[in-house]
């Protein structure tokens, strides 16, 4: 009986998520249970092998990467390199692809996903959350509803790298204490939709200035993403934004009005102990030593509670302080939901017949 072959998963785009994503899996200490055999970009070959051998965020690629026609080799493995502007041109059949993971963030609908699956793709894991919670079968936040994922579904959501933040820590607090509203503020390093100098770059204009200059406040529908994973908070939640001159690691400033009398004592203790023990940990981490966001460059948890922040007053009105590594922590909880997904996806007759 022939050895089962690892299931086979494709990445489309390679900006900083496709990126931070398949050097995630050649870091990992874990086996993530399956082998990226491609990956789609318009890029130039030269361009592709050098990006992917030096990162100005998360540096030098950790062993051997160069490029042989249209192999881009990484310690070894081939990933064939493809280019095509549109799912539909790519043979993702002939390819034997299980899983693509949709990084470059320009899909957001139903019928953009069912561009692939019409095109031969068997399922696709979007690094994005959708226009709706109607465009996908399911939006993941793994933690705290991944197991949910029966393998039958062709479309699925990794949420935001804020929602990955954000909701494992509301829905233990409300679990432990109870919530009743919620106001979060997202402090965001800048990103590709804005430019280094002023210059049209958006149709949001605050997004035409320059990057590096100010904090800019942006939209975002972060309080719609953590509702679809959390329903019992609906109309409870409210959410604004700003970028801020830095490159990487993001932050959560979290105000909860709790359902009963609480303290900060309490809060850090269900945080820690959730970090410590139970589902989310691995995922959370909670410390109270006096850090800066720099020390969070490369970290792989979905979200880092400073418990030095933690205050209330009322004694109802709670806030937090989260941060988070908005590539590297949302580009490793890609591959986490990705494995249990194509794990959830192989029935016994399946493997049997491999």
């Amino acid at each position: 009986m022939s050895q089962r072959r690892l299931p086979r998963v494709v990445l489309n785009g390679y900006g900083r998520i496709g990126r931070c994503v398949l050097r995630a899996l050649y870091e990992r200490k874990d086996a993530a249970g399956f082998e990226i055999v491609a990956l789609n970009d318009l890029a130039d070959q030269a361009s592709l092998e050098y990006l992917t051998r030096f990162d100005s965020t998360h540096g030098r690629f950790p062993g051997d990467v160069r490029v042989d026609g249209d192999c881009l080799h990484l310690n070894g493995d081939c990933v064939k390199v493809l280019r095509s502007a549109t799912p539909e041109g790519i043979d993702w059949r002939a390819l034997e692809a299980d899983l693509v993971l949709e990084c470059s963030g320009a899909y957001h609908t139903r019928a953009d996903g069912e561009r692939f699956l019409a095109a031969g793709a068997p399922r696709v894991l979007f690094s994005q959350p959708m226009a709706s919670e109607a465009d996908v079968d399911a939006t993941v936040v793994f933690g705290v509803n991944h197991q949910a994922l029966s393998g039958a579904e062709r479309l699925v959501s990794n949420a935001s790298c804020t929602t990955n933040c954000g909701v494992p820590l509301l829905q233990r607090l409300n679990q432990a204490i109870g919530l009743e509203y919620v106001s979060i503020t997202t402090i965001h390093s800048a990103m590709n939709d804005q430019p280094v100098i002023d210059a049209y770059h958006h149709e949001d204009l605050r997004r035409t200035r320059s990057a590096f200059q100010s904090v800019i406040p942006v939209s975002t529908g972060l309080a719609r993403g953590i509702e679809r994973l959390l329903p019992e908070l609906s109309g409870r939640i409210q959410a604004k934004a700003v970028r801020v001159p830095t490159v990487n690691v993001s932050a959560l400033d979290i105000t909860l009005q709790t359902a009963r009398d609480t303290s900060a004592a309490e809060v850090n203790r269900v945080l820690r102990e959730a970090a410590e023990h139970g589902p989310l940990r691995g995922l959370l981490a909670y410390t109270e030593l006096p850090h800066a966001s720099c020390d969070f460059n490369h970290d792989p948890h979905s979200a880092i509670v400073d418990g030095s922040q933690t205050r209330v007053s009322g004694p109802r009105l709670v806030n937090l302080l989260a941060w988070f590594d908005n590539e590297w922590g949302f580009a490793n909880r890609m591959l986490d939901v990705a494995a249990h997904y194509l794990g959830a996806a192989v029935s016994p007759q399946t493997a049997a017949k491999d």
